[in-house]
């Protein structure tokens, strides 16, 4: 084990005692000769930490460290080993995140590879047993064109299929599917949707966002057991990436109650922002039961806040569904897709500001994006509301006004480096060589005065968070690709990323008064990693492994 506990005698003078511990406080824990970078306002490094009641009541030097010393406390040895605090994941689909592990995983496969499983699966279920999966990219393959539901039919003639792309904004289905979910040649394109159709006008198999529904409302959903252990191994899954925190990017009532009882039986140690899920142009269920319920602020000890609104602008980039103030420079005429008009999102908005509740908002496109600002300043100017830290997600496509304007606004956009490396080989194409000079903006953004909210979008993306520390400060792929940088004057500072997926993740929840930085009276959530995360070269950022993870004090994941 890395960490190994002392039991340290150690005389303390009583003056200094009474000025470095002035209310003679003995911790339980302390933590002695490591490389601590705290994180705080000076990015200060440290040696020694105490720890009491869950919280940190000294943070500093060795020798001070001894005033929290009393017999019965423990002190653990770091052996000069890096800590820093605890990772906030700023944007993830938790519940998705441990239900991928019961589906096929199609994750940057080839197709061919794809189409494999699908028939392995097939002839291992039932006729009629629904075969699910989620991870496709077509911009990975040869001839970088959607698939059809005639390959899939080849595999899996009997059973319906539903296969979710990499970014969840598209639907790859056999004519099975189709049929269940009512398609036809005649079926119209639904209001912020998409039938991928051939030149005859039959659907092709490929499903982008609203017109997801017909398909995805017939699947039977996983029981409450399933849904439980999803959420657990999601929760394994983060904390041994170092993940204290997270932002759960739109969760419904059963998975929410499903948490409170887990985090009542103690299952769950992970910290969840959990936004309410309203990604559809009406009032759900979930919404409508917390507007009138109102928000739950740090339940089971600070572990879980129902504070805000996940809505929904429009779609993704590589879908061609991100909706665009001009049009795609792939695909002639369209800009993409809507999910509400201009009056529904003002709704909805105004729905949420009233009943006290954050909002957080998909906005991929510079159209969405624009929706998004318009509504959100329109609502603040007839409601105000001085500190609101309302948030644009993903935020990934924008022009120098809008920049200026979330951050005159105090709009904080939530992005995931790694979106920027996986989405290169694509992104020009579908936006141009001027468009692309405002997308993925990171620099030009934190030079604006706005802090960007680090996140991984897991499933999407992998949820490592060094894999997203590391894009951020070299804009390269994990193959190192393209040498020196994708636009490399937009990348971050090594400071920069860690504030992004700590301290600025934060205060995109409204926490950093309890989080994100190893300070006096804040909770005790810190990792200890590998290496020396501010002195390696940062081309080995990605490969920092994490060799023990602690909430609250308690240490609930060792390498």
């Amino acid at each position: 084990m890395v960490i190994v506990s002392i039991i340290m005698a150690i005389g303390c003078e009583a003056g200094n005692q009474e000025t470095i511990n002035e209310n003679n406080e003995l911790a339980e824990t302390v933590y002695v000769n490591g490389t601590i970078y705290t994180v705080d306002q000076d990015f200060s490094k440290v040696s020694a930490m105490a720890i009491k009641d869950r919280k940190l009541v000294y943070v500093g030097n060795d020798k001070d460290a001894e005033n929290y010393i009393g017999p019965e406390t423990e002190v653990i040895d770091l052996k000069n080993k890096t800590v820093i605090p605890g990772l906030n994941d700023g944007h993830i689909h938790f519940t998705s995140l441990g239900t991928k592990l019961l589906e096929i995983d199609a994750f940057n496969k080839p197709k061919q590879e794809i189409l494999e499983l699908v028939k392995k699966e097939a002839k291992a279920l039932d006729s009629e047993e629904w075969i699910l999966g989620r991870g496709w990219n077509h911009e990975l393959w040869p001839d970088e064109s959607f698939p059809t539901r005639d390959e899939l039919d080849q595999v899996a003639p009997d059973n319906p299929v539903a296969l979710t792309r990499v970014d969840g904004h598209s639907v790859w289905v056999n004519s099975k599917a189709l049929e269940i979910g009512g398609i036809t040649k005649e079926t119209p394109n639904p209001e912020g949707g998409e039938i991928i159709r051939d030149e005859n006008g039959e659907a092709t198999g490929v499903l982008v966002d609203a017109a997801r529904q017909s398909v995805t409302e017939k699947i039977p959903p996983y029981s409450e057991e399933r849904l439980a252990e999803a959420q657990l191994e999601a929760q394994d899954t983060l904390l041994s990436n170092g993940i204290t925190s997270t932002s759960d990017a739109g969760a419904n009532l059963e998975e929410i109650n499903i948490m409170k009882e887990l985090y009542k039986e103690n299952d769950l140690k992970v910290r969840l922002n959990v936004m309410i899920d309203n990604t559809f142009s009406e009032l759900g269920e979930t919404f409508k039961h917390y507007l009138n319920k109102g928000p739950e602020i740090g339940l089971f000890d600070n572990r879980l806040t129902i504070g805000s609104v996940k809505l929904m602008a429009d779609g993704a980039l590589g879908s061609r569904s991100a909706a665009l103030l001009d049009g795609y420079s792939d695909r002639s005429g369209h800009k993409g897709n809507y999910i509400y008009s201009d009056e529904q999102i003002y709704f909805l908005v105004k729905k949420a500001r009233e009943q006290g509740f954050q909002v957080a908002t998909h906005a991929i496109g510079d159209g969405a994006n624009q929706q998004v600002i318009d509504t959100y300043e329109k609502v603040l100017n007839e409601n105000p509301l001085e500190d609101h830290r309302w948030r644009i997600e993903h935020y990934q496509i924008s022009n120098a006004s809008q920049i200026e304007k979330i951050a005159e606004l105090g709009i904080i956009p939530s992005m995931q480096p790694t979106h920027a490396t996986s989405d290169k080989n694509m992104a020009e194409d579908r936006l141009g060589a001027e468009r692309i000079k405002y997308s993925y903006a990171w620099r030009k953004i934190i030079d604006s005065g706005s802090h960007i909210i680090g996140g991984s979008d897991a499933p999407v993306e992998l949820v490592n968070p060094f894999h997203g520390i590391y894009a951020a400060v070299t804009r390269m792929d994990r193959d190192g690709n393209p040498h020196g940088g994708w636009y490399p004057e937009e990348k971050m500072t090594r400071e920069e990323a860690i504030r992004a997926f700590t301290i600025w993740a934060a205060e995109g929840s409204l926490e950093e008064d309890l989080k994100g930085s190893l300070e006096k009276g804040k909770l005790a959530d810190f990792l200890v990693i590998d290496q020396d995360i501010m002195e390696i070269p940062e081309e080995q950022l990605k490969d920092i492994t994490v060799l023990a993870t602690v909430v609250g004090g308690n240490v609930v994941y060792e390498n």
